[in-house]
């Protein structure tokens, strides 16, 4: 039975900031409302950020706009939500974020099935030139593949 994936928010300025090294796949510890606002895509990551503490993973500036026919008792939008990943793959994202220069970025929300997941990535801060680089390479490609379309439709 295969499963099924909907990605709900995309936190494509992280890709471009951030080289990524590694990628976890990670539950989330939500409440109903959260989940409900989260499937009408009223998430922003950001400026979101994991940091690990006390062996517990934690996920920082995910912001999530309340549901609009939530409970009247205020969550706040931008609190510290829990991230679920084995105590192996903590202790070894401790190890590794403690290195210097690496950091912990959400970089999309989606749904398995009925479960609110993260992809979380192990990312190493671009320097600007690498930035300019990126963008250089980007649109060298743009401009290739308009190239080709122009030939391939003879215009």
């Amino acid at each position: 039975m295969a499963k099924f994936f909907k990605v709900v928010a995309d936190n494509r300025k992280a890709r471009f900031d951030y080289s990524i090294l590694e990628t976890y796949k990670a539950g989330l510890a939500l409440t109903g409302d959260e989940v409900k606002s989260i499937r009408l895509g009223r998430v922003n990551l950001k400026d979101s950020f994991g940091r690990v503490e006390k062996s517990e993973l934690w996920i920082y500036g995910m912001h999530i706009n309340p549901y609009p026919t939530a409970d009247k008792r205020k969550i706040d939008p931008l609190r510290r939500r829990k991230v679920l990943l084995t105590k192996r793959e903590i202790r070894k994202l401790i190890g590794k974020v403690s290195e210097k220069g690496l950091t912990l970025v959400p970089l999309e929300i989606f749904f398995e099935g009925n479960w609110a997941k993260m992809e979380l990535g192990l990312a190493k801060a671009k320097k600007k030139y690498e930035k300019r680089e990126t963008l250089r390479r980007r649109s060298a490609e743009r401009e290739i593949e308009a190239a080709f379309k122009r030939k391939s439709y003879g215009g």
